[in-house]
């Protein structure tokens, strides 16, 4: 397959963190070990595919911290729930107070 001629050179979504995280990414740019070790090598199709594929990564990772931030809120409320029944019992309903022979005029 011939490549498509561009105008401008894709440049390097590198930012300057080069650290990779458990599974092998970088954690500043997303691009795998090989991406980031070939990138000079690669055709501007490649270098353009390797940054859809960064934007997907990001996309991910964003999405698990905002579930794992739900999870801990979730759990931060339960653990409030807890600690406002302090018999053991659940919070008293309307229903369950008797105002039988109530009266304010005493």
């Amino acid at each position: 397959m011939m490549e498509q001629l561009s105008f401008f050179a894709v440049p390097s979504p590198c930012i300057g963190v080069c650290q990779s995280d458990s599974r092998g990414y970088c954690m500043g740019c997303l691009r795998s070990r090989d991406e980031r070790f070939n990138w000079m090598n690669y055709g501007e199709l490649q270098k353009q595919d390797v940054i859809r594929l960064c934007s997907q990564r990001k996309r991910r990772r964003q999405y698990a911290a905002h579930k794992a931030k739900q999870l801990e809120l979730q759990t931060q409320q339960a653990w409030y729930a807890l600690q406002l029944d302090f018999d053991g019992q659940t919070a008293v309903k309307d229903e369950d107070v008797d105002l039988t022979g109530f009266s304010l005029d005493e």
